[in-house]
């Protein structure tokens, strides 16, 4: 061929190179997307501050260091033990939110999609750094071997895209869920009163405890205070505060399910009466 033959066939190397980075760009920027979105603790007023600094150092990450971070938070091997609380060491009077998303593999799917990965990476650093060192793209056999190194190439980050990008909406929906579900009652059960959805009682973060504890601090005398005197007051005060909601038939049931207060019979005004008070912790 001539000099004209191995210039055409020089730009066609490098239309497919270009398409070859474009679609790498696309990879790392989804990638990233999923790394800073996967996982999000914080207090609650400051939510929205740590997710753009997440996405701000996110967007600085090298594609091999994306990738390890991929694994072991966003994708974990089935049965692997990998969560952890992100609330342990925060001030209890202050609200905390956490949130992680996880796609679980089988062990050997793990193994697997990790090495996969990793050769992606090599592709990627291979195409932008030494490309041009492993073909000789100053002949014609050269740019032939360096063309049908692309097409393979295109074909491999193609393929790595389209498996992110299933990732990625599998995440979408958890999101949209999980967003339905916090606009729900029974998240404002959760959030608010400590009921589980599956009805059980976290019952130090319920609002029925929470209003026994007001109600104790107004009414108390001598350091008790009457069950009777403190129903009425929350039913006045409170109304949606019941035990019933609590699935409890009565507020002794709740003093006693809840093992966060004494009770004890007194004598108030000449008769016999339920009293309770906050047990010492």
């Amino acid at each position: 061929m001539n000099d004209g033959d191995v210039q055409t066939q020089q730009r066609e190397v490098q239309r497919l190179l270009g398409r070859c980075l474009l679609r790498l760009q696309q990879y790392e920027r989804l990638m990233k997307a999923i790394v800073a979105h996967s996982d999000l603790s914080g207090p609650a007023h400051a939510l929205e501050e740590i997710r753009a600094a997440r996405v701000d150092e996110a967007f600085t990450k090298t594609l091999g260091t994306l990738v390890g971070r991929l694994f072991g938070s966003c994708i974990v091997a089935e049965g692997a033990n990998t969560a952890a609380d992100a609330t342990a060491n925060e001030p209890e009077d202050v609200p905390h939110i956490a949130m992680r998303m996880q796609l679980s593999l089988f062990p050997e799917d793990y193994v697997r999609t990790q090495s996969d990965l990793k050769e992606l990476v090599q592709l990627r650093n291979n195409l932008v750094h030494h490309f041009i060192d492993q073909h000789d793209l100053w002949s014609t056999d050269g740019c032939l071997t360096a063309r049908d190194a692309l097409v393979a190439a295109y074909e491999r980050i193609d393929k790595s895209y389209e498996q992110l990008r299933g990732w990625a909406e599998h995440m979408d929906e958890v999101r949209r869920q999980a967003a339905e579900f916090a606009q729900s009652d029974a998240f404002y059960d959760f959030m608010v009163n400590g009921i589980f959805p599956d009805g059980t009682v976290n019952w130090p973060a319920a609002g029925i405890v929470r209003v026994l504890r007001e109600a104790a601090n107004v009414l108390a005398v001598d350091g008790w205070t009457p069950v009777a005197a403190a129903g009425r007051w929350i039913t006045e005060r409170s109304p949606e505060q019941m035990p019933t909601k609590y699935g409890c038939a009565s507020w002794r049931q709740v003093l006693h399910e809840s093992r966060l207060f004494e009770l004890l019979y007194r004598n108030v005004d000449g008769q016999r009466a339920a009293c309770y008070r906050v047990r010492a912790e």
